[in-house]
């Protein structure tokens, strides 16, 4: 079996990942993608490495993570095991970011289906019991209607007066 019969084309793997072939491209000049393969005629050979490598990228592209995150990420990777324990604080971090990103939008969800079951006991002429299954995040028993429906009115905040202002 030869070197490049598990090499893939850079529209290959673009097709693969699901991105362009000037997304790879931009990946490699910025340094993200190590120096890949080339066919005589300078065309870009992709291994299953390379192809493993992107595949973790874009995990890291879904999960939030600034190009300049991933940067620094491929640069500790390309300096080789002794810095293992840099890439894993890098990754700690990322997750305990992520993480915060999760709750937040599980709070957010939350206040959501609150809305939806408001929604659907105002349509049925009846509003949910106290005991019932929606939770209560906000305090809008004593709100009229109108303000009920209020965007602004997801949950109850309390403004604090910061050291400078009137």
């Amino acid at each position: 079996m030869s070197k490049t019969s598990n090499a893939l084309t850079i529209g290959q793997v673009a097709e693969t990942i699901g991105v362009s072939t000037h997304t790879l491209r931009y990946y490699e000049q910025a340094g993200l993608i190590r120096a890949v393969g080339r066919t005589q005629a300078g065309h870009r050979l992709y291994s299953p490495a390379d192809l493993d490598w992107l595949r973790f990228l874009m995990r890291l592209k879904a999960t939030g993570m600034p190009i300049a995150g991933m940067q620094a990420f491929a640069a500790l990777r390309a300096e080789g095991q002794q810095t293992m324990g840099a890439r894993r604080d890098l990754l700690a971090a990322h997750r305990d970011a992520v993480l915060a990103r999760i709750a937040e939008l599980q709070t957010n969800l939350g206040a959501i289906t609150d809305k939806i079951a408001y929604y659907e006991g105002e349509a049925a002429g009846q509003t949910p019991a106290a005991g019932g299954r929606t939770r209560r995040i906000d305090d809008t028993s004593s709100l009229s209607h109108s303000e009920k429906d209020s965007p602004w009115t997801t949950h109850k905040t309390t403004a604090t007066r910061k050291a400078g202002t009137s």
